[in-house]
């Protein structure tokens, strides 16, 4: 794990022991500080039993505390725990800032920060697997895979490369990345932020917490283009990057299947403006575009049986993230007839009103089956459109789609919508999908990760 003498003495107060806050809190206590744990689940707190005090920060008289860690999870906008740390003029911050804290702890290495609405993840999956192509020691972390304390230090001359939701960048102050990326911004979690315009705001703190770094912006949509204008006025190192660069650098003619798309053209596009701000050379970046496999549930390919295919896309928590893969699969002549061939399953939590793009493309749907909090809102949109099923649970879903499907349809699950209203998270949502495949159609092989995707 990382640790660091930054945090030896001090009192820190940890709120949430899953993930980010266990490792936080394992950092922490490894660093020497004194560290006041708590989350609601007993199981969570078992773990810290007898190693560090376990009590409510709400509970606690905050003074002379160094902090408060929270998961991201955490709703700053309506959580008490804001209020009663603020109080004491204490911040309340996440896993990256206290990594932000550690890294003169570390051996000489370069942190690489990367945001936006969509393609975040896939953006630093790429940029991770380039390096580890190129033999640069790297890890990934953040938002995507192993939280970033749990993770054992770099050799001299390794590269962080953070994903960071608007969530993380909230509880982060400190953070002076050697190279940010902003992919783009849309409407989103918009529960969490006054408006729009608030969301967009913690997506530029990236920015602003750099002192000498590079900033790497694709400006094609209008609230990067105004991030991006602001950082030229300030002077600031600046790539501007648009989707086209790819074409333009002949970098794309190998590029794997799991890049397809225009929307994988804007991540592989911002993924080669880091590769080159760190140095690497094309050559060693067009092998990894063509050698990247994706990421599981972004489009991943769960399985082909009786001729129809079944994509988990559980990723896809917005309707400008399932747009594009409702987009992947159009009529073709040579298939059914031309017939529309998705047959998609959508719901669960809403982030927003409304189709958003989702609605340009549904023409390619054959059906739609809706689900979770959010089913009777896009039923009661799509009907007269497309086919509606009303299901409340993703298996009563899968089961009708395996019924309904025909030899060359696909079976989509991209939601456009959070995961909380029935699961955990995101992940979860996708294993069981995958679970409800395997049971309904007797593919053996859908409870597993495949390994590669269409478009992610």
């Amino acid at each position: 794990m990382i640790t660091s003498a930054a945090f030896k003495g001090k009192r820190f107060a940890v709120l949430g022991l899953a993930r980010s806050g266990a490792a936080a809190a394992e950092a922490l206590i490894a660093s020497g500080a004194e560290v006041i744990g708590w989350d609601r689940q007993p199981h969570a707190r078992e773990p810290f039993a007898g190693r560090c005090r376990l009590i409510d920060p709400l509970e606690l008289d905050l003074t002379g505390f160094a902090g408060v860690v929270v998961s991201p999870g955490v709703p700053l906008n309506s959580h008490p725990i804001g209020p009663h740390t603020w109080q004491y003029g204490l911040p309340v911050i996440g896993d990256i800032e206290l990594f932000a804290m550690a890294r003169a702890s570390l051996p000489r290495h370069r942190v690489v920060g990367i945001t936006g609405t969509n393609g975040k993840s896939t953006t630093t999956a790429l940029v991770h697997h380039i390096l580890t192509r190129a033999g640069v020691p790297s890890v990934m972390g953040g938002n995507i895979g192993d939280p970033i304390l749990g993770q054992e230090p770099l050799p001299d001359g390794g590269v962080y490369v953070l994903e960071l939701s608007s969530f993380q960048i909230d509880l982060t102050f400190t953070l002076d990345c050697d190279v940010a990326a902003l992919t783009n911004i849309t409407p989103d979690h918009l529960d969490r932020y006054a408006d729009f315009a608030a969301y967009a705001a913690s997506k530029e703190r990236l920015f602003q917490m750099q002192a000498t770094g590079t900033a790497i912006i694709c400006d094609e949509d209008q609230p990067t283009r105004a991030i991006a204008d602001r950082l030229a006025a300030e002077n600031t190192s600046l790539v501007r990057v648009k989707t086209s660069d790819l074409e333009a650098a002949e970098l794309a003619k190998g590029r794997s299947p799991s890049l397809a798309g225009p929307h994988n053209a804007q991540n592989a596009a911002v993924a080669v403006a880091i590769c080159r701000q760190l140095g690497l050379g094309d050559a060693a970046i067009a092998d990894g575009l063509a050698t990247y496999r994706g990421l599981p549930h972004r489009m991943e390919r769960v399985c082909d049986t009786g001729g129809v295919v079944y994509i988990n896309d559980s990723k896809a928590t917005n309707a400008a993230s399932a747009a594009p893969a409702l987009a992947a699969f159009p009529p073709e002549p040579a298939i059914n007839d031309g017939a529309p061939r998705i047959h998609w399953i959508v719901g669960g939590l809403p982030k927003e009103d409304g189709l958003g793009a989702c609605g340009d493309h549904l023409a390619n749907i054959a059906a739609a089956y809706t689900v979770g909090e959010a089913g009777p809102m896009f039923a009661d949109l799509l009907e007269g459109q497309v086919r509606v099923e009303r299901c409340e649970l993703i298996s009563e879903a899968v089961r009708r789609a395996v019924e309904a499907a025909r030899p060359g349809d696909v079976v989509l699950l991209s939601p456009a919508c959070a995961s909380y209203d029935q699961f955990r998270d995101y992940e979860k949502r996708g294993h069981h999908f995958r679970q409800m495949v395997g049971a309904i159609t007797g593919c053996a092989a859908c409870d597993e990760t495949m390994g590669g995707s269409i478009s992610s």
